[in-house]
């Protein structure tokens, strides 16, 4: 028996058979006679040295060596399939394929794209707003912004500014309710998108870093911040506004942070993308880009007051407000 490997011409004919089960469903695929595909299926089996398929009347069945050989012969043409169309993808500076979550791509890139493209008119800018987790050569994803703790081992993964959650509201409702107190009365907007932090930074953590003693027990939940933002730009209430999703509103006046005092989160945006294609020129600009809309926004950060989520007192050791 022969060590070297057969043909890939003779693999790639058995593949397609043991897929389909069917020689003349195979030479179709591959634009081949049934003939020649079975030629090379021949050819394979005498390579080996035993038959791959049993040829009956009317349809193949696999041999024992047929089904030892075809899923590693399947999992080998996904594998030269993946690296040859990553490979070609290299050739590629034009496209540029960015997945968020909803919210990010709602409040931070949509309205922002335009100065990019403007900026960049060589690259195609494409946006898969989700929170499934993508895999990069699969879904031909170039560069992921993604909001967690992280870690991301084997990739790039570049923090973006430190986040932070302060009450924000529209100009008019901040004047009903001057102190933090007064939100005691105020209508309350529920963002649930982050419910999966630990520790919780939630409305009762905020009030017990502001020294109330307040726990918000109703008002409209989200389960999508950036519906909750919205509900906050429409004047139906204050809402935990996260820096990222809350900046751009804050800095054109849509909205307000009246109590100046921030919770700072241990999660963080990141710019993610495989390791070692961080300097590809459209994936360069872009995070360049990036990171030059931050600073357009940094000074609504510079007027807050912060205390970061873990140095929140706990709920027994904040005094109760006269």
């Amino acid at each position: 028996m022969a060590d070297r490997l057969p043909p890939l011409t003779a693999l790639r004919a058995f593949d397609a058979a043991a897929r389909h089960m069917s020689f003349a469903r195979a030479a179709e695929e591959l634009n081949v006679t049934p003939a020649a595909l079975s030629f090379q299926i021949k050819s394979l089996e005498e390579h080996l040295g035993q038959p791959l398929f049993h040829r009956l009347n009317r349809a193949v069945e696999l041999t024992e060596a047929g089904r030892l050989l075809a899923p590693g012969t399947a999992e080998g043409f996904r594998t030269l399939n993946a690296a040859w169309h990553q490979t070609r993808r290299l050739q590629d500076n034009r496209t540029l394929t960015v997945t968020a979550g909803p919210a990010f791509t709602a409040k931070w890139l949509a309205p922002r794209f335009y100065d990019f493209a403007r900026a960049h008119p060589e690259i195609d800018l494409r946006f898969s707003a989700g929170l499934r987790m993508m895999d990069f050569e699969r879904d031909e994803i170039d560069v992921a912004i993604r909001f967690g703790h992280g870690p991301d081992p084997g990739l790039f993964s570049e923090p973006l500014a430190f986040e932070w959650m302060t009450p924000v509201m529209t100009p008019e409702l901040a004047l009903k309710y001057p102190h933090p107190e007064d939100l005691r009365g105020a209508p309350i907007l529920f963002d649930d998108s982050l419910d999966f932090l630990e520790p919780r930074c939630d409305w009762a953590a905020w009030f017990r870093a502001a020294g109330v003693d307040f726990t918000p027990d109703h008002g409209v939940q989200f389960s999508q911040a950036d519906h909750a933002i919205d509900a906050a730009l429409a004047g139906a209430g204050a809402v935990l506004g996260r820096r990222a999703l809350v900046v751009k509103d804050l800095h054109e006046g849509r909205l307000v942070a009246p109590y100046k005092l921030a919770i700072t989160l241990e999660a963080q945006f990141r710019f993610i993308c495989p390791e070692g294609l961080e300097e590809r020129p459209h994936i360069r600009a872009f995070r360049n880009w990036i990171w030059t809309e931050i600073e357009k926004t940094a000074e609504v950060s510079e007027k807050l007051t912060y205390i970061a989520i873990r140095d929140v007192p706990s709920a027994h050791n904040i005094s109760r407000q006269t």
